[in-house]
């Protein structure tokens, strides 16, 4: 009996833990000892190999997977940036009218290509920039930046007046009265502490431009010539400094709109819900944005450099042009933008785009430009003669009424659609005798 058990002791726990896997100690010993020469090695080993296989395979395709995956993320940034819009049709006619220029010179068609090639790029750059989260005007700067450069001055100041005019009558007009007929049975009602900030800055703005052309129409200059530039100049750092400051306020008002209230997160996750999630990447975004500003910029150039042409076979006064025509293009993104905000009942937004582009461009975009000119060494001024800082003024005074109570319909849409066609009109017969002497050098051949 004793023998008998001494015979299959040994195999039994063997068997057993070769079977089952058990966790005896003793067991564990001698299956180790056993799978020195079992099958389960052989098994392992070959596990370990096919690994090191699949590691090797997977190696060797990784590099032309990443290949596939940057060429399917290229194809699908185009095709989201290019494609997606149907105002994008109108991109051909920017090199249509730089062929038009090489190969006929005729200013008119030049720049009415040009002027329609900007307009999806503009849009285009409202996307990119909205992608990248952050609110950027390039367009004026762009033109401006160019029209400085080649010595045009006073389309330089006409252009960023004109390109506030657009913003508060037509663009913030059009919000006002799609909205209004949109919800037609009631008021829409916007956040009127902020429209009250953003019309005290363009108060500012306008007494910042007030003093030089007084200045100058009086003839009460210290030193005739010189004291205009000096006052300018000293006052357009005074708004940059009044801009810094307006930016940071708005940042700390945003983020305490943002602090959870009663204890609820409900205030974060309803905001969440709102928020759409980007459809492109930061650095897609930062590329795009680069494409397309070296792009506006190229065709800024020729369109700059036809206007007067274009003045003069289209019979249009420059002031028209500069102030009317140039800001349409530049703000056809925030047009639509603006109009499309209201007719969701987003007012605040659709204010943001109007006023607030509007403030900025009067607060920074023209002192920038008085900056840079002084850089450039152009005698660009704040001195916007009277006839335009006139109209400048009673503009922000009849915007001003107008969001004082912090609510719209069509009618007040309406009205100030109609302004902005007398504010057309009286620019269409404006003949500015200065913006003759204002001519760019002719490039010598």
């Amino acid at each position: 009996m004793d023998n008998h058990n001494e015979d299959t002791t040994p195999i039994v726990p063997i068997h057993y833990n070769l079977e089952m896997g058990s966790l005896d100690g003793r067991a564990v010993i001698e299956f180790e000892d056993e799978s020195l020469v079992s099958p389960a090695a052989a098994s392992v080993s070959t596990n370990k190999n096919s690994f090191h296989e699949i590691t090797h395979i997977s190696a060797a395709t990784s590099a032309k997977g990443y290949k596939q995956y940057m060429r399917n993320s290229v194809i699908d940034s185009i095709k989201i940036v290019i494609f997606s819009a149907k105002i994008n049709i109108l991109m051909p006619l920017g090199p249509l009218a730089i062929l038009v220029d090489k190969m006929s010179g005729s200013h008119g068609w030049v720049f009415f290509l040009s002027l329609l090639g900007i307009i999806p790029l503009a849009e285009r750059l409202g996307y990119a920039t909205e992608q990248l989260a952050c609110f950027t005007g390039p367009i004026e700067l762009i033109i401006s930046i160019y029209a400085l450069k080649s010595g045009m001055i006073r389309v330089v100041q006409q252009s960023l007046l004109g390109s506030i005019l657009s913003n508060m009558l037509l663009v913030l007009g059009c919000a006002f009265f799609s909205g209004g007929i949109v919800f037609y049975e009631k008021e829409q009602v916007f956040d009127k502490a902020t429209a009250s900030v953003d019309s005290g800055l363009l108060l500012m703005a306008v007494m910042g431009l007030l003093f030089p052309a007084v200045l100058h129409s009086t003839h009460t200059e210290l030193h005739f010539g010189k004291s205009e530039l000096a006052l300018s100049r000293f006052s357009s750092c005074i708004m940059l400094v009044a801009y810094a400051s307006y930016l940071a306020y708005q940042l700390k008002r945003q983020k305490n709109q943002y602090i959870p209230v009663d204890g609820g997160e409900t205030q974060t996750e309803e905001g969440s819900d709102d928020e759409e999630a980007p459809e492109i990447s930061m650095w897609e975004s930062i590329i795009w944005l680069s494409i397309l500003t070296a792009w506006v910029s190229f065709l800024s150039e020729y369109l700059v450099n036809a206007i007067e042409g274009a003045s003069a076979s289209l019979k249009i006064p420059v002031a028209f042009i500069s102030v009317i025509l140039l800001p349409i293009v530049g703000n056809a993104a925030e047009h639509a933008g603006a109009v499309m905000f209201a007719m969701k009942d987003k007012l605040d937004i659709s204010l943001g785009v109007a006023i607030g582009s509007s403030t900025q461009i009067a607060m920074f975009g023209i002192p920038f430009c008085v900056v840079a000119g002084w850089v450039m060494g152009r005698p660009m001024d704040l001195n916007f003669q009277l006839f335009e800082t006139a109209t400048l003024f009673i503009t922000v005074l009849v915007v001003a009424f107008m969001v004082q109570d912090g609510t719209s319909n069509y009618l007040k849409g309406l009205m100030l659609v109609l302004c902005y066609l007398i504010v057309a009109a009286s620019f269409f017969v404006h003949i500015d005798p200065s913006s003759i002497a204002d001519k760019p050098p002719k490039p010598s051949h």
